[in-house]
């Protein structure tokens, strides 16, 4: 009887936080209230809940589907957008190299919070979940009572190789992340290559394609309560409450690390450049505290580049390093993508070793570069670096509980970094100082 009133007294706050939901209209918020109604009715009724399943695989499915035609038109619009070198001359350069120093810090950051919390040991998958996997990469499924997964050391000869795509239609229709990066990058090269003329109007697709992917990214995201809350469901149907504990280790291990890449890389870069902390802190703020809010870096641009010109920033600068560095340059993604990617591993009882953690690593350090700023688009690179590193999907479901209260952090993490990026390439330069008036810029975003 007290158990009955107790279960009532649940589901009816569970009912409070929906009304709450309903008000606020908000994605995040039905995320979150899904999480917890997923979590009821798993303990409640287990046997009910497993049959949920295939409502998270759909979810799953679909998103998939975004990673292939996502990538490539990121990443071509990433390089090609910028073909005229000799107008982007030194700052384009210094910019790349900043960035690609600070998200590689940032991923083995992740990797060090993550081995040292190891907020994944300990998380059982269903027996099913583990069998199924490894039946997909091997002709004779694993035993799922054998555990830990050792992780298959192919020849390096043959990782090499699988780098490169032989064939780009069954590299999509394989998932093999790795080759779609290698063929989009090429792409983007060649397409650089041409003259304006011949360009443009393969730029102007792959932009096109770009923006059509995250609209259907944000379409399929509507569909996430429902996702979330079965793959909630079915994951305590299976084994109970105790996941949850994992999943809240495993969101102070993110928060832990975010706090730490900003005061050991971003204080101590910004001082080694000369950009004044407080006024850079002050002007970094409002945009910050945008990005945690939507959980978007885009909703957070404008005032970024006004607030980076106000402090300084020369505005050539600002348009070319802040916009770049949402596709090369998002810290916060980064170190969450290693995280995660190993929690996944740990979860599934798979065992890296450390060349095979710096593998992986070297793959995010890709992928990444074809994230964009908007809510949870991480998740895209996270499910293809699971399929290309044979790992099970059901922990990234999992994710997807707290996934809305990672994304608040590290968006934040995103804006800083790249607001520092456009001020350091700056004193780079030898430009930093040098105003122009707010109205201006004002009239070239609306534009």
């Amino acid at each position: 009887m007290q158990e009955t009133i107790f279960q009532i007294a649940r589901w009816l706050l569970i009912g409070i936080l929906a009304v709450w939901a309903a008000r606020r209209r908000s994605l995040t918020a039905w995320i979150l209230v899904s999480m917890a109604a997923g979590a009821e009715f798993g303990y409640d009724w287990p046997g009910t809940a497993v049959k949920l399943q295939v409502l998270s695989l759909i979810f799953l499915r679909m998103i998939r589907a975004v990673i292939a035609p996502l990538l490539f038109a990121t990443l071509v619009v990433g390089i090609a957008g910028h073909a005229d070198l000799k107008q982007i001359g030194r700052m384009g350069i210094k910019a790349l190299v900043y960035f690609e120093m600070v998200t590689t810090i940032a991923l083995f950051i992740g990797l060090a919070a993550i081995n040292i919390s190891r907020a994944g040991v300990g998380v059982r998958l269903p027996p099913s979940a583990i069998g199924i996997q490894a039946s997909r990469h091997s002709t004779t499924a694993l035993p799922a009572e054998k555990a830990p997964v050792q992780a298959a050391r192919p020849p390096a000869s043959d990782v090499i190789l699988h780098v490169f795509p032989e064939n780009i239609a069954q590299s999509v229709a394989e998932g093999q992340i790795l080759q779609i990066v290698v063929f989009s990058i090429v792409f983007g090269v060649a397409l650089a290559m041409l003259s304006e003329r011949k360009r443009r109007p393969m730029l102007a697709f792959c932009e096109s394609l770009s923006d059509t992917m995250f609209q259907f990214t944000n379409i399929v995201m509507l569909f996430a309560p429902v996702g979330v809350g079965s793959a909630i469901a079915y994951t305590v149907g299976h084994m109970g409450l105790g996941i949850l504990a994992s999943l809240a280790k495993l969101l102070g291990t993110l928060y832990a690390a975010l706090a730490a890449f900003l005061v050991l890389v971003l204080l101590p870069a910004a001082k080694i450049a000369g950009v004044p902390i407080r006024a850079f802190a002050r002007a970094v703020a409002e945009p910050a505290s945008i990005a945690f809010a939507t959980t978007s870096s885009e909703a957070a641009l404008p005032r970024a580049m006004e607030s980076m010109e106000a402090i300084g920033v020369p505005r050539p600068i600002v348009a070319f390093v802040i916009p770049t560095g949402y596709s090369f340059n998002l810290d916060g993604t980064t170190l969450y993508l290693s995280l995660a990617s190993m929690f996944v591993a740990q979860s599934a009882g798979m065992h890296l070793g450390f060349g095979q953690q710096v593998f992986m690593m070297l793959t995010l350090m890709l992928t990444s570069k074809g994230v964009a700023g908007v809510p949870r688009a991480a998740l895209v690179i996270l499910l293809a670096t699971a399929s290309s590193f044979h790992l099970p999907m059901e922990p990234v479901l999992v994710l997807l509980g707290v996934d809305a209260l990672m994304d608040m952090g590290r968006t934040s993490v995103n804006v800083i970094g790249n607001c520092l990026a456009s001020a350091v390439v700056a004193r780079w330069e030898g430009q930093f100082g040098v105003k122009t008036e707010l109205p201006v810029i004002q009239e070239s975003l609306a534009e």
